[in-house]
């Protein structure tokens, strides 16, 4: 067994360490809109859920040089985003979404995904995906960094709204299978749903 101290390795070592070892990694592609009507489209994998009771979801966005990001800034000034779970059928144009555009161009118009209208925030989703969650920012937390400030914004978002395409949904349950999830692993590999086993939790 290999023991290794972060703090005596480079910021790049430790993420090659980390990427490497949670897999695999849920993929949400986050919608957000700036102060000059821009929609901004990024895809995140350092996702997952933070509680149902609300229903939370949090994002960590890593900061450029110690500035925040389009997808953190934009969620801060609007107080709201859209997450929406990456699957099979969009996966292209999702990646497509991560080209480091300026400010005031769409993600969303260049990756070629239809916006479509949100029910209770002002921010738009994307058709494509089979399943999206309206977020109302509950909370940006600035995280880690040194000497530069912070290197992360954390977000929680507070899911005010569930989309979900009909065939997926039956009796408050998804369908795995149906949905074709993608999840992130190291590098530029991405991985399928593979096989589903059930273990009973001890009472």
């Amino acid at each position: 067994m290999i023991s290794i101290n972060p703090e005596q390795q480079t910021e790049r070592d430790n993420y090659k360490l980390l990427i490497g070892s949670v897999i695999p990694r849920p993929v949400a592609l986050v919608t957000t809109m700036s102060s000059e009507g821009v929609l901004n489209a990024a895809p995140f994998s350092y996702f997952n859920i933070v509680t149902a009771d609300p229903p939370m979801v949090s994002l960590a966005v890593q900061r450029k040089n110690g500035a925040s990001k389009d997808t953190a800034r934009n969620a801060a000034a609007t107080g709201a985003f859209v997450v929406h779970i990456a699957d099979e059928a969009y996966i292209r144009e999702l990646n497509h979404t991560a080209a480091p555009l300026p400010p005031e161009k769409s993600e969303v118009e260049a990756a070629g995904l239809t916006p479509i209208a949100s029910e209770a925030i002002a921010v738009p989703g994307v058709a494509e995906a089979k399943i999206r969650m309206e977020c109302v920012l509950e909370r940006s937390i600035p995280l880690g960094g040194k000497e530069q400030g912070p290197s992360v914004d954390l977000l929680i978002g507070r899911v005010v709204r569930f989309h979900i395409e009909e065939e997926l949904y039956e009796s408050g349950r998804i369908d795995p299978h149906g949905l074709q999830p993608i999840s992130r692993l190291a590098g530029n590999s991405y991985a399928r749903l593979g096989d589903i086993f059930e273990l009973e939790r001890p009472r």
